[in-house]
């Protein structure tokens, strides 16, 4: 009788135990899912931001980038640096731009200067320097 005595107090021991160690489980496992799902937030908030920036550094790219000079003075007819109006009618005269002489840098403009730009062997980066536009010129009238 002393042994069954034994073995029930050691049963309840064990038993208790399990549910000590089930209970602090549930408390981890709590824990864990309230950290994933500060972490989910914290990655919808960094998704978010690359989306905003890449919007932004497309809408950068799609700005003109042509080289000037120091000075501020206009650009001259045929001179440099051009206005974005002559380089589209340039590039509108010599066949590489479909769009209107808008004065705007716009994806159309800078897509037909790349194309100007390889055909003509020049670096072709969409930049209107004096080598592009020493060519690019020709076709102002």
């Amino acid at each position: 009788m002393g042994l069954r005595i034994l073995l029930g107090i050691l049963l309840i021991t064990f038993l208790s135990g399990c549910a000590t160690t089930a209970k602090k489980q549930d408390v981890q496992i709590q824990s864990l899912k309230h950290h994933t799902a500060l972490l989910e937030t914290e990655l919808d908030r960094k998704d978010e931001e690359i989306r905003r920036l890449e919007d932004e550094l497309t809408r950068r790219e799609a700005q003109p980038r042509v080289e000037k000079k120091e000075s501020k003075k206009k650009p001259q007819s045929g001179g440099f640096p051009p206005s974005i109006k002559q380089i589209q009618t340039a590039l509108k005269n010599a066949g590489f731009y479909r769009g209107s002489i808008d004065g705007k840098m716009g994806s159309k403009t800078k897509a037909a200067i790349i194309s100007f730009q390889k055909v003509n062997e020049l670096k072709a980066d969409g930049v209107v320097g004096k080598k592009t536009w020493l060519k690019l010129s020709r076709y102002v009238r």
